[in-house]
């Protein structure tokens, strides 16, 4: 009897280092995506790059993006889409996307992303002003 008093308090302890040393999460809804430069010129082939944050640590953490959008929403033209290739990050954390800016306005950027070890997914709409 004793010693399945002492298992029990063995197993209780580990479970309890495990957890004590398990890193804490952060809620999803601290994470955002960050435009590196708000502005590009008009034109085929340019690139938009933007960054995942931790707002509350600052820490640049990795995920896998799964939707990308790229329009016009923002000067009320949402029909005019155009195509986002993605590109090879420069920087941890870093996701690049080239696209063609057809016409000179605000053109709203929607990503969506599921960050490592976390649940849920991050969804931000960034707007990047086209200049001639």
């Amino acid at each position: 009897m004793k010693t399945f008093h002492l298992a029990c308090a063995a197993a209780a302890a580990l479970i309890g280092v495990a957890l004590a040393g398990a890193p804490a999460r952060a809620e999803i809804k601290n994470y955002e995506f960050q435009l590196t430069q708000p502005t590009v010129k008009a034109g085929a082939d340019r690139i938009v790059t933007v960054r995942l944050v931790d707002k509350t640590t600052g820490k640049v953490p990795d995920a896998v993006i799964f939707s990308t959008r790229l329009d016009m929403a923002p000067d009320g033209m949402q029909e005019m889409a155009t195509t986002v290739t993605p590109m090879p990050g420069t920087e941890p954390g870093t996701y690049r996307f080239k696209a063609t800016f057809g016409m000179a306005g605000r053109w709203q950027l929607s990503l969506g992303a599921k960050v490592q070890g976390e649940t849920g997914s991050v969804e931000n709409k960034l707007v990047v002003t086209a200049e001639q």
